[in-house]
């Protein structure tokens, strides 16, 4: 028993030891990697509102992401782009939802992904979310 405890220790201590060489070489950047699966198709690959699927929506323009401090007085809109990439609660301000609601998504995944283990599946949610936004504040024009 204490032998499988130890292996899985240093598996463990192994893993976050790789992941922090990996971060710290900055090859991984999950905020664009988010936002290349979850977002590009509609808002384009540089956010600006021409991506692919562009022509099949139903309000047939995509908002351009690099603008939303430009449009908020130069301060990035956080509160109101967190709920709307969550879009679990409905926000009236926000007008009709054509983009998916990926709080519900990363839910799900959530429970996938950790279904053999205890999880805080918010947290989780909170991560994803809070990552993206780190890339669209990146992408913001100047």
């Amino acid at each position: 028993m204490k032998h499988s405890v130890m292996k899985a220790v240093v598996a463990g201590v192994s893993l976050l030891c790789a992941t922090g060489m990996v971060m710290a070489q900055g090859k991984v950047d999950f905020g664009k990697r988010e936002y290349d699966s979850n977002c590009a198709g509609c808002h384009g690959i540089k956010g600006k509102g021409d991506g692919p699927y562009n022509p099949f929506l139903t309000s047939k323009t995509s908002s351009d992401l690099t603008t939303l401090s430009k449009k908020n007085q130069g301060v990035f809109p956080y509160q109101r782009v967190y709920e709307v990439v969550d879009g679990r609660q409905a926000v009236a301000a926000h007008g009709p939802r054509d983009m998916p609601i990926w709080g519900a998504d990363y839910l799900v995944q959530a429970g996938a992904y950790y279904a053999d283990m205890p999880y805080d599946p918010e947290m989780y949610v909170r991560t994803r979310i809070m990552a993206l936004l780190d890339y669209l504040v990146r992408i913001q024009a100047k």
